[in-house]
């Protein structure tokens, strides 16, 4: 029978997760850093994760989610709203720590696909609650049609930022431009 996990043991391992994170980004966290910075053997850490990947998951749903804070405020404009968004998801992106947790997050998913959707669906409801509330206001505007799915917008601004993470590559103004253009032309009222 494998020793229960003492609690204070998982806490340390965890916040050692954030920090390194913080500190260095993902892809310096090493499990023989962790282990030495929680005090805490490698044995101990693989007893109970089988990857830093699943420490990071596990960190992250039981802590804060760097960059889920951010908001961008609604205007009454559609459009600018919208490239407000892209550009706070790729600015997020043009920083090295954003990058590696983006990827670090796919990493994740990839590794343990159950954790992965429900760390996903953490960091997915902030934008789709944002993306619910513009649609619904350009609606009222009659800026947008009432049959477009909300949903299926925050999904397609949700990919465009994971495509992005996983080329390694910030949307360019160019591109935030043609996608609002495009996306402006497809639900246009």
């Amino acid at each position: 029978m494998p020793r229960p996990r003492s609690e204070k043991a998982r806490q340390s391992v965890l916040e050692a997760m954030r920090r390194a994170l913080a500190a260095d980004g993902y892809e310096a966290v090493t499990i023989e850093g962790l282990a030495e910075s929680a005090e805490v053997s490698k044995q101990t850490i693989y007893r109970w994760w089988p990857s830093k990947a699943a420490i990071l998951g596990e960190a992250l749903l039981e802590g804060s989610l760097p960059g889920a804070e951010v908001s961008v405020p609604m205007t009454a404009d559609l459009g600018a709203d919208l490239r407000a968004w892209f550009s706070v998801m790729s600015d997020g992106l043009a920083r090295p720590e954003g990058m590696a947790l983006a990827r670090a997050l796919i990493e994740v998913t990839a590794a343990d696909p159950e954790l992965g959707l429900v760390l996903n669906e953490r960091l997915a409801a902030p934008i789709r609650e944002w993306v619910a509330e513009r649609v619904s206001r350009g609606r009222a505007d009659g800026d947008v049609r009432a049959d477009v799915d909300a949903a299926a917008i925050a999904d397609q601004f949700i990919a465009m930022a994971s495509y992005s993470a996983l080329i390694g590559q910030p949307l360019s103004a160019g591109r935030v431009e043609e996608t609002v253009v495009r996306l402006l032309r497809g639900i246009a009222g």
